[in-house]
């Protein structure tokens, strides 16, 4: 399961009513993940969301920084906030 294709209620009221037996066990069957995957992370509320900032700095920090991998930018989030005596 990919994309999120376009349902189309049924035709006729099987909508109305609850799915039987033999209904339940034909679904296919996802998983957690997927689920997840598909409802997407629940919004932070305002106080916890970060902010999008533009700023340069300089070719050998943002090096240092991607040397590690993945999550440079969580890093460099961390590395501020303990310069800035804000704690992690």
């Amino acid at each position: 399961m990919g994309r999120r294709d376009r349902v189309t209620p049924p035709e006729d009221d099987t909508a109305d009513r609850p799915m039987t037996d033999a209904e339940w066990a034909a679904a296919p069957r996802v998983s957690r993940t997927e689920v997840a995957r598909l409802l997407g992370r629940p919004p932070l509320p305002e106080g916890d969301r970060k902010q999008r900032v533009t700023m340069y700095l300089d070719r050998d920090v943002v090096e240092r920084l991607k040397a590690d991998g993945r999550g440079w930018q969580t890093r460099a989030n961390a590395t501020l906030r303990k310069a800035l005596g804000l704690g992690e």
